[in-house]
């Protein structure tokens, strides 16, 4: 390794000192002159109308500033996709936490006090909570169909399979809605000048989400509407598109006081009114052959949108392309829909779609295995896809690409075949059984299909005075290290050192828009941009003769200042172009659904007590194929995190709902699993390079959501001889299904 190489060494994060010396500033760390606090007045009805809206007697209300639907400027919507969902309710109510009012004063210890003085009839209305009533109510509840979205793929003759399969093997899975449970909640703060606008400060993941929102819903012009982002506690997803929502009320009230406002939701109010994941139910139907080979089969999966439609269509896009997994299907056949409930809207979380979808199928492979008499691992090796074959969309596969090799390390790193046997022998008469469980999965990287293309990102970099280069991007900082792998990235085309490259504030009014900070598109697709407007610097440099081929970082830092003593602002700016070589078919659903995939096999080692009937990962083993690996501490870090977050999924983390609310909304009774929980989470990377990603990057934030929960419940199956296709997999959950007839217990249904 060279001593000046930076991508692949873990440099130390460009933000990390402000944040262990408490120099860096968070939104609750703000305030500004004149500055009021806002509070959101919400719904406590499922499903209604409004009646009417009393004040009591008691508070000087003189003194309040007050928002209705009445006083907005614009249109009434959060911007995003379907704009369907009101910023403030305005005569009907569609989930128990919508917001109906604000209210605003200098004060925020007398804010509580008026909000429970503020009382609203309804006029309550059937209401529906889950996937099986919205089908079956769809009618008499909506009025109309209730289907946000739906998708199909069709890939082969799957009515002609069924004759020809050994075995048909059916299943049906569910997963459980989840808390993204960032350490700072939602918090924004307001300002309004008639002259320069709306500005907004705030804990978010997308500016330009909210610049976008803050347009329709205050009717200004884009120049006239300024967001950006301060330093972010932790996101997950949860701040994808909620800040919208939060970042308009407090716009709201600014406009119409005239003053700064600032929300900033207490925990209660931030579990129960924004986004989780979605819960869903996928059903599988497999056609089989003698010797397990998939010959093809029906996937129906269904996720629980809420009340409005915010991001659910993205995240069933996700799950429908994921949900066959990493295997080769010669025909399939997946139906997906997104319907309405009257919870508040589920959203984006990291892996948004595919963690769902992929429970199911790598449950349903263990189950394939029992039917046909294989183990789980030889049932994945006969099913793996390879390069030259197709996935479920027809994408061929590309990449170099070995799931065999994957799986054998995998299964080496974890010593699998050892503990299995193991196990059997100590699982006789013993208190606690142990399994052992594997889950083989995938990831695409960059928005599906034609999305990269219609987003159409741009980035910059700048030389600036000093002789120094920045980075200029809307994608946004909140843990993952976007900072330090894009000034890597920026260091590393330019032959500069890493300390000499730094990188803007994400700032609407300063960075071009990047596109948002999700769908693990921001090492490869908005890394790549980097690079190439970097490269773009070091060009204009030397075409305009101030700097040599061959340069040291001194003579380009030289040249730099140079070029903007005597030109003045020095930008390049780089926009995405789609490659020639990928084409899909929104029409139809096929085709190229991602320029790359990461690929990964996880393997957990469980013991479920049977006195408490708890089920705990001892041991966890994490090896993924990323392409190239930028940071290897960072990177490390995002698969443990990750992990960590899958098995709260798995095993810990249950919303209690009750007509439509979350019962347990409280870090006391929302249960996740704390560093004593967690097993050893060891991780490996393969990395086989990418053409489309800056130094051959994939995606990887949001891969390790993928696997854990259904490798943690394939191992309990193999310690309990027991099967389970529901998750949260509580104590309860295990004590019922172990003390149930001994019928209900096992039994392979629907295969023949």
């Amino acid at each position: 390794m060279k001593d000046n190489r930076i991508v692949g060494v873990s440099v130390p994060r460009k933000e990390g000192r402000d944040k262990i010396t408490g120099r860096a500033r968070y939104i609750d760390d703000m305030t500004l002159p004149g500055m009021l606090y806002g509070a959101t007045i919400r719904s406590q009805i499922p499903r209604g109308k409004i009646k009417s809206v009393n004040f009591s007697s008691g508070i000087n209300w003189d003194e309040f500033v007050i928002v209705t639907a009445k006083d907005i400027p614009g249109e009434n919507c959060i911007a995003l996709i379907l704009d369907d969902q009101p910023c403030l309710a305005d005569g009907a109510i569609n989930h128990p936490e919508e917001p109906v009012l604000l209210l605003a004063h200098s004060d925020k210890h007398l804010l509580p006090k008026a909000v429970a003085a503020v009382s609203i009839e309804y006029e309550p209305l059937p209401a529906i909570f889950t996937i099986a009533d919205s089908e079956r109510g769809r009618e008499i509840i909506w009025g109309a169909d209730n289907i946000f979205k739906r998708y199909l793929i069709e890939k082969g003759s799957v009515d002609g399979i069924w004759e020809r399969a050994a075995h048909i093997v059916e299943g049906e899975y569910t997963t459980g809605a989840q808390e993204q449970l960032y350490i700072e909640n939602n918090g924004v703060i307001a300002a309004f000048d008639p002259e320069q606008g709306i500005t907004l400060w705030g804990s978010l993941q997308c500016p330009y989400y909210v610049h976008k929102a803050l347009m329709a819903l205050c009717g200004l012009p884009a120049e006239k509407v300024r967001v950006v982002q301060m330093e972010t506690g932790g996101a997950f997803g949860g701040k994808e598109e909620y800040p919208s929502m939060i970042a308009g009320h407090a716009a709201l009230l600014a406009m119409k006081s005239n003053r700064p406002v600032k929300i900033i939701y207490d925990r209660m109010e931030d579990m129960a009114a924004t986004t989780k994941r979605h819960p869903s139910r996928t059903r599988h139907r497999t056609a089989v052959s003698q010797d397990g080979k998939i010959l093809g089969g029906e996937i129906d999966f269904t996720i629980d949108g809420g009340a409005y439609a915010t991001l659910s269509s993205v995240v069933l896009s996700r799950g429908t392309i994921h949900a066959g997994g990493p295997y080769y299907w010669p025909s399939v056949r997946i139906r997906a829909q997104a319907v309405a409930t009257n919870a508040p809207p589920h959203g984006a979380f990291r892996g948004f779609g595919a963690p769902q979808c992929l429970f199911a199928m790598e449950r349903h492979m263990d189950r394939i295995a029992q039917v046909v008499g294989l183990s789980p691992h030889e049932i994945r090796r006969r099913n793996f896809l390879k390069v030259g074959q197709t996935t479920t969309t027809e994408q061929v596969i590309g990449e170099e690409i070995d799931l065999g090799k994957l799986l054998d390390r995998a299964l080496e790193l974890s010593s699998y075949h050892a503990k299995q046997a193991q196990f059997k022998k100590e699982n006789v008469s013993a208190g606690i059984k142990k399994g052992i469980g594997i889950a083989a999965f995938l990831h695409g990287a960059g928005f599906t299909g034609s999305g990269e293309r219609y987003l159409s990102s741009v980035v910059g970099v700048e030389g600036i005075a000093n002789g120094n280069v920045r980075v200029l991007v809307s994608s946004a900082e909140f843990g993952q290290g976007t900072k330090t792998i894009l000034c890597q990235i920026a260091a590393e085309a330019l032959g500069l050192p890493y300390d000499n490259i730094e990188i803007g504030q994400p700032d609407t009014l300063e960075v071009p828009n990047s596109g948002p900070t999700v769908a693990s598109r921001t090492a490869m697709i908005v890394g790549k941009l980097v690079h190439s407007a970097a490269l773009g610097i070091k060009q204009t440099l030397i075409a305009n003769g101030m700097l040599d081929q061959a340069y040291s970082a001194e003579q380009f830092r030289d040249a730099c200042r140079d070029y903007v003593a005597t030109h003045g602002r020095f930008r390049s700016l780089a926009r995405y172009q789609e490659p020639g070589n990928i084409y899909w078919d929104d029409q139809n659903y096929r085709g190229d659904a991602y320029a790359a995939f990461a690929w990964a096999v996880y393997v957990a080692q469980v013991s479920v007590d049977l006195t408490t009937y708890q089920a705990t990962v001892d041991d966890f083993v994490a090896l993924q194929e990323v392409g190239k690996v930028l940071h290897p501490v960072l990177a490390t870090g995002q698969i443990v995190g990750g992990v960590a977050q899958g098995i709260g999924y798995a095993l810990y983390e249950k919303v209690v709902w009750k007509d439509g609310r979350m019962q347990n909304g409280q870090m006391t009774n929302y249960i996740m699993p704390t560093s004593a929980d967690l097993p050893s989470i060891r991780v490996f990377f393969e990395e086989t390079g990418n053409v489309h990603g800056a130094f051959g990057a994939k995606g990887i934030g949001e891969l390790p959501m993928d696997g854990p929960a259904p490798a943690i419940l394939n191992g309990i199956e193999d310690a309990l001889g027991v099967r389970f296709d529901s998750i949260p997999l509580l104590p309860e959950d295990i004590f019922a299904k172990l003390t149930a007839p001994l019928g209900e217990q096992f039994h392979p249904a629907g295969a023949r």
